[in-house]
């Protein structure tokens, strides 16, 4: 049981950012409303938590417009995918060693 918690990744520590990218993993990409929703968040919280799972390289951010109104779509990168995979499959060692 020598460093249980290796492999548990600091990024995903909080409670929003462990539920976008549970969202993003299961989903090809969601909208900052989606997020919102479906996390209860405010939309600060859910700004700042985007924010910084995008400056990890964890999450893309596309910006558009759909019908005049701005809309911000996320997805997980390659390295995102990755590293919260590894971060669930340590929480599970943890739990069931």
């Amino acid at each position: 049981m020598k460093n249980i918690i290796q492999h548990i990744n600091k990024a995903f520590d909080h409670r929003v950012r462990l539920g976008i990218m549970s969202i993003l993993m299961v989903n090809e990409y969601a909208d900052f409303n989606m997020l919102k929703e479906l996390l209860g968040a405010t939309d600060g919280n859910i700004a700042s938590h985007t924010k910084a799972l995008e400056k990890e390289a964890y999450i893309k951010v596309k910006k558009s417009f759909i019908n005049r109104k701005p809309n911000t779509r996320y997805s997980t990168t390659t390295a995102g995918r990755e590293a919260f995979s590894k971060h669930i499959e340590a929480l599970e060692k943890l739990i069931n060693p």
